[in-house]
Formats: structure tokens, sequence, C-alpha cells
């Protein structure tokens, strides 16, 4: 058989071979057909060879090898290369005639062997053969030259095409412009830039080859890869110049822009080829609704899917995929469905994992009619497995809608083989989405289609999700009772909600049955653990548990080591905190500067300021250097603690070292100034942050508000607030309080009754202090009438302070000298 399939391909002209990436460029074909037609002594020995190749090597017969081999031939070798298709076949043959005495390959059986090999894929082997050639010194035409390129640069071997292309002298080869326009392809599918500019400058400037229109395609290839946008167009420009536009050309552009995501642009290239009378491929169809669907942009993919469908391609299951799944997520269910149905009916039929992601999403939306009817249609032709992940889909789409509960009565009902045809249903309540059908709406469970693991997961991990943790408990349980073993994301996730909720000792009995089941605790499983210690403060269990993971090489998370030294830093267990962090030092761990950072705050807070900067120097030398946050903690404690000098001394060091200071610096050092009355140094500092193009916030002009107004100068207050104002800095709570008190402070109580109205009509609270202080003020300032309407309001807002406390003070003082004046009754309710 293979004898006759042999010599009927040799009373043929020989076959040439061809490798083209590019579909316009010109292939360069040879090989012995285009030197002569074999002689029979040729057509017999080739018929031998492939014979005896053809066969295992135990049963080859050494006598006919040898005497094969005096004859053997190049034509005669490129002929059996070309039958013996197997790769591992043809490089044994090609070995064998390497070693023949007084035989040599030549061009043509080197490039028949390159070729076989790129096919196969076979990288290493391919490298050898084009070092081998180069040592050999075979000759080379430049289209054999051309040819071996692109078979190695098929492959990505881009060096080596180069090597073989460097070596073209040994080769007694001078390089043409197709073997330039070979060479520069493959360089350009490399994304290699530099290397195309470099050969395509020496191509014409050196060599004096003219470039041709696949010349300039693969420079334009090039800078599309490199994103180089000015020499595309350039490019472009001179393609079109010379008339050599074509689609391809467009196709490349196209592809790019839609890379980029510059999806318009490609557009208007589809626009542009259509104006020369070019009708965009398939191929570029799809590049432009991919691009579009992966930007959101479903109106503009479906518009071009409709004008695909003009020009008569339909497009196919991918496509089509990317499409109705793009609507999906777009929400888009109507559109999604009457596309889905249309597939069907040009016959592309959907996969499972599409079927699957259209019943999900419809059951999310709750319209559970159409995703009964969907899964009844496409469960009728699908078998066991693939019906359990339709049941997967509408379980995925109910706990994705937050229905993990009626998720978990469908999983019941599919573990309970029904007794009688009434069980056979499960009822679902319909959202109605616009359906006429309101109601009720079942899902048939079959008899066979019991859960399978990712069912478990789909409804374990959604009752998690919602805080349904007792629920998710028992489906764990009936889970291994079934003989399922689950996978380690349910025990993940379980452990996970039971250490939130503070159920340590529940969570360490999952984690044994998970460690019974053969599954490792992942880094996640104990970070959840480490959790739930820290939020113990147990200090015990957290070095036990750091050691655990310190031998399987996983990292405590860093938000839980903060939130330990958080919680005990709140709790005034300052020094506990730092014994902790030294604590994971010796297992092992070094804890992260935002941890170091909590425990340094947390001693400012307890004003020990000067052992909070012993800490922090002992961290930058011993561990790490302070970032931004790490400084503005210690400026602020020394700002609190009344320090300024000490806090300006850390700041300038923090400058020479080269850290740019936030608004958060600066607004502790300006508050700090404010308060100790030195608004001379807080504009000071204010000038600096706005050199430094630190733009001042609200809180920052709060701070110079109440400052100015402690100082005597309301005046300035005012200013400052008009312009916190102009700057866009809203007020808040805090500031409208600050130039409250401090107008009525400064007498000026006429003045803080327009802000306290403005405060008002923005919807800010008023506390009982606010009024109680500005009816005062106004008292004081003889403002009578607007006092007692404040005073009425208080009053009737029920909130009477308690009594001996300072707002109650302040209230008998008001009431006092309101009653002297008697101006006007005051309702003084019970």
């Amino acid at each position: 058989m293979a004898l006759r399939t042999l010599s009927s391909r040799l009373k043929r002209s020989l076959p040439s071979f061809s490798y083209t990436s590019n579909p316009s460029y010109p292939s360069y074909s040879h090989g012995a057909s285009s030197l002569m037609d074999p002689s029979l002594s040729t057509t017999q020995l080739a018929h031998e060879l492939f014979d005896v190749f053809s066969q295992p090597p135990h049963v080859r017969d050494s006598d006919v090898l040898c005497s094969l081999g005096r004859r053997l031939t190049p034509e005669t070798v490129e002929i059996v290369l070309k039958d013996l298709r197997e790769w591992r076949a043809a490089h044994e043959f090609f070995r064998w005639a390497t070693w023949q005495e007084g035989f040599r390959h030549s061009c043509y059986t080197y490039n028949a062997m390159a070729e076989i090999l790129s096919r196969a894929r076979r990288r290493t082997q391919l490298k050898a053969l084009a070092r081998e050639l180069v040592g050999q010194r075979c000759p080379m035409t430049p289209g054999a030259l051309g040819f071996l390129i692109r078979c190695l640069g098929r492959q990505g071997l881009a060096e080596d095409a180069g090597f073989v292309f460097d070596h073209a002298k040994d080769l007694s080869c001078i390089p043409n412009s197709y073997t330039y326009n070979c060479f520069l392809e493959v360089l350009a599918r490399m994304g290699k830039v530099e290397l195309v500019e470099k050969r395509f400058t020496e191509m014409v400037e050196v060599m004096g080859w003219e470039p041709d229109k696949y010349t300039l395609t693969s420079v334009l290839q090039s800078y599309c890869n490199a994103g180089k946008l000015d020499d595309v167009f350039r490019i472009f420009n001179e393609i079109n110049d010379k008339g050599w536009l074509d689609d391809h050309i467009f196709t490349i552009l196209v592809v790019s822009f839609s890379k980029w995501g510059e999806v318009d642009r490609a557009c208007e290239m589809v626009e542009l080829m259509e104006n020369f009378g070019m009708r965009p491929n398939e191929k570029t169809f799809h590049v432009l609704i991919h691009g579009f669907s992966m930007q959101g942009r479903l109106d503009k993919a479906v518009e071009l899917f409709e004008k695909m469908k003009g020009l008569g391609l339909n497009g196919d299951l991918p496509l089509l995929s990317v499409l109705i799944e793009g609507l999906c997520e777009g929400k888009e269910l109507k559109r999604a469905l009457s596309l889905y149905k249309e597939m069907k009916v040009v016959g592309i039929n959907p996969d499972l994992l599409l079927a699957r992601k259209m019943i999900s999403t419809i059951c999310a939306e709750g319209d559970f009619i159409t995703a009964n009817q969907l899964f009844e249609e496409e469960g009728e032709i699908l078998d066991l497995d693939s019906l359990v992940s339709l049941y997967n889909a509408v379980l995925d789409g109910l706990v994705r809608r937050d229905d993990a509960e009626w998720a978990y009565t469908l999983l019941k009902a599919m573990m309970e083989p029904p007794t009688s045809p009434a069980q056979h249903l499960i009822f679902l309540e319909d959202s109605g989405c616009e359906s006429e059908s309101f109601g009720n709406t079942m899902f048939k469970i079959k008899k066979t289609a019991q859960p399978n693991v990712e069912s478990f997961s789909i409804v374990i991990c959604g009752l998690c999700k919602t805080q349904k943790i007792d629920i998710a408990l028992v489906l764990m349980r009936d889970m291994i009772a079934m003989g399922c073993k689950g996978k380690i994301l349910i025990y993940n996730d379980m452990i996970s909600e039971l250490c939130k909720a503070d159920r340590l000792e529940e969570g360490y009995e999952v984690l044994r049955t998970m460690k019974e089941f053969g599954f490792e605790p992942t880094e996640f499983t104990q970070n959840s653990i480490f959790y739930a210690l820290c939020k113990r403060e147990n200090f015990s269990g957290v070095f036990a548990l750091l050691k655990e993971m310190r031998l399987k090489g996983h990292v405590p998370w860093i938000k839980h080591c903060t939130l330990m030294v958080e919680r005990l830093c709140k709790n005034g267990k300052v020094e506990a905190a730092y014994d902790f962090l030294d604590g994971i030092v010796q297992v092992g761990f070094l804890p992260d500067m935002i941890a170091y950072s909590a425990a340094i705050d947390g001693m400012c807070k307890a004003g020990n300021v000067d052992k909070a900067l012993r800490h922090f120097r002992d961290i930058s030398w011993n561990c790490y250097l302070p970032d931004v946050v790490a400084y503005n903690i210690l400026i602020n404690g020394f700002c609190k603690a009344g320090r300024l000098n000490s806090a300006q001394e850390i700041l300038d060091e923090m400058l020479e070292k080269r850290l740019v200071p936030s608004v958060v610096t600066y607004n502790s050092m300006i508050d700090g100034w404010c308060k100790a009355n030195k608004m001379s140094e807080a504009l000071t500092c204010l000038t600096k942050m706005v050199d430094a193009t630190s733009k001042p916030n609200t809180k920052t002009y709060t701070s110079l508000i109440d400052g100015m107004c402690n100082a005597g100068a309301p005046d300035d207050a005012v200013l400052f607030w008009n312009e916190m104002k102009e700057k866009g800095c809203a007020p808040n709570e805090i500031s409208y309080t600050a130039i409250i008190h401090g107008l009525c402070k400064c007498g000026r109580a006429d003045a803080a009754l327009v802000y306290f109205h403005d405060m008002k009509q923005s919807g800010f609270s008023l506390g009982t202090y606010i009024y109680l202080l500005l009816i005062n003020s106004l008292i004081l300032i003889a403002k009578m009438n607007e006092a007692f309407e404040l005073l009425n309001e208080i009053l009737q807002k029920d909130c009477c302070p308690l009594i001996g406390s300072k707002k109650h003070q302040l209230l008998l003082k008001a009431v006092t000298n309101l009653f002297e004046h008697k101006s006007r009754p005051v309702d003084l309710r019970a």
C-alpha cells in the first residue's frame, strides 16, 4: 500500500514546499522537482528506502541499508523525507543519510527536514539542524535561505534565523529581496522592531534592494506590534501612495487597534477599507466584535454582528458565545436570549458552557419560567454529567440572586431519590420579570441527577456568603454522608465564616474533617484561624499557629497582625502589643511596618511619645525604612502632647530622607501650632504646604479658623472660611462648630447666628451644646428674641441635658437671664 502511494506520487511532478504566514505573500518553491524528473533508478531507490524506513529498526537488514546508502543522492533523500510524515522517522532517516560515506545534504534536503520539524514544533531539533547547516557550509540559494528562515520563524526562533542569515556568506549565498522579506517577516512577528528597522535600512541602503509590498507589510506589522502609532501611519501612507493596500494590511491595522483598545479607530479602518472597495473578512469582524465586547460596548458589537450577517457571515460558536455572554453580563437578557435562539436556527449548537451561562444568568434575574424552558430544551440531549452541570447553573443563579436557601431546597431535592411523580418537581417562586405567567415554576428532578462536588460547593459557599452558617454545616455533613468529600474551597469558606462569627471551636472541627479527607490547610485556612485567635487576644494559640505556618511556608496576613496590635492598644495593653510583635519576630516572621505603626500610634495615644520615638528608632535601625504614615503618627503624637519643636524636628528629618509630607503631615503641624496659639508658625507651615503642592483641605482650614478665633482675630477666621469654600473644600460639622464657637467667644454672636442657620440648612446635626453656647452669647449682646427662639427649639426637642452637667449649667444660665428680661414667654414643657 505504501509502495503504491509513493508510485502514484512519483508519476506527478515532485511536490514543492512553501511556508507562508501572510496569505498575500508569494511562496518560494524549491526541490528536486524544479531540477529534474526522477529517473527509474531514483524512483526505485526511493521506493526501497521508504519501505525500509517504514519498518521498525530491529527488522531492517543492515546489508540492504549499506547497499542503499552507497547509491544515495540528495534528490532521493528529499523524496523520501516528504513521504515519511512522522517527524521521528524522518529525522532518523535524515541522520542515517548524513552518516553515509560520500553523501552530502543539499539545501533542499535540509529545508525538507526543517519544514517537517517546524510543523511538528520540534524547536530543539530545528535549532540543531540550522546550526549544523551553517557548520557544514551547505550552499544555499537566496530562496532556499528565505524558506529556512521562515521555518525557524514559525517556531519563534528569531535568533537562530538571524544566525543563519548572518552566515549567508559562509553558505555561498547573497541574500536578495525575497530573503530579506522572509527575515523581516520573522522579526516583525517576534516584535523585534529595532532589528526590523536595522535590517530594513541594511536592505535598502547597503544592499540596494528596493522594498516591495511585502517588505513594507512586515515593517508595518512590527510597528503595530510595538505600538508605535506615528510610524504605523507613516508606513501605511507609503503603502497607500504606492497603491499596494490590500485586505491583509487593513486586517493588520484592525487587529492592532483592537488590541490597543482603540476599537473606534479599528472601525474607521474598516470604513476606509470599504471605501477602497474591499470587503472585511470574517476574521476582521471577529476581532472588532471581541474588542467592543471586552469594552462592554455591546450595542456596537451587536451592530457589527448584524452587519456581518448582512454579508452572509453567520459567525461561529466562540464569537456568538462572546456576544451572548457580554449581553448576559450587561443584563440584556432579551437580546441574549434572542441571539441564543437565532444561533440554534442557523445550525450552531451552543456548548454546555454557554447553556450554563444563559440558565445561570436568567435564574439570577429571577425569571425561572424562561430558565426552566431552556433547562428542558438543553437537558433532553445531554448525558447525566452534563445534566447535573445544568442543575449547577440553576444553583449558581439562585446563589447569585442571594437565594441561597432556595438553592439549598433544590439541592436537597436532588439528593433525595423521588418515590412518587410529585416528588420529581421542585417549585420556585418566579419574580415575573416581564413574563405573562407569574406564580410558581417547576424544575424536574431526574432520579439519577444526583449532585456532584460542584453542586455542594456552589450552595455551601453561597450559604456561607449570606451568613447561613448553620444550614451550611448541615449540608456539609449531608455531603459527607453521601460519600462526597467535597473540595478545599468548601472547608475554607466554612472555617472562615465560623472564625468571623467567633465560633472557633467549630472551625477547628471542620479543620479536623478537612484533614481526615486529605486536604492540607492552605494559607487562607490558617489565616482565618489566625484572625479568630487575634480577635480573642489568645497569645499562646497565635504563636502555636504561627510556628505551624512557618513550617508550611505560609505567611500571616498583615491585616490580622495589625488587628491584634490595635485591639491590644485600644484596651490599654500597649506593652503587650510590642510583646506580640516581638513574638512574631522570634517565630521567624517580620511584622509589616503597618503593624509597627499601629503599636507606635497606641504608645502615642497613651501619652508615651518618647517611648514611641525610641521604638520608632529601633524599627528604623533593625527592620524597615519608615514610611510617611509612620512619621505622621509620630508628628501627630508630639503635636497632641504640645511638643511642637520635637514634632518639627521629626518633620525636618522626614524631609532630609526625601520623604514627601502628605496633607495629614501638614495638618497635624498646623493644628498643633494653632492650639498652642502660635499662629505665625501655623501660617508659615501653611505656606510650606502650598509650596509643596499639597492642597489644604477642610481639616486644614478648620484648624486655622479655630486658631484665629482663639487668637482674637475673627475677621481672619472668616477670610479662611471663605477661602475654604472658594477652594472647593466643603464645610463639615466640625468646621461649622469651630466658626460658631469661635465667633461666640469673640463676642460676634450675631455673625455666629448666620453660620448656625447655614449649618441647619445644610442638614448637619445641631447638638445641644452649640444651641446653648449660641443662646448665652446672644443674651450677652442683648439679642433676646433670637435667644428665645433658639431656647424654644431646644426645649421642643425634648433634649434637656442631665442635671449637674456643663450643658445643664448653660441651660440654667440662659433661662435665668431670659426670665430677667421677660421679653416673651418661654415654652418650658416638663
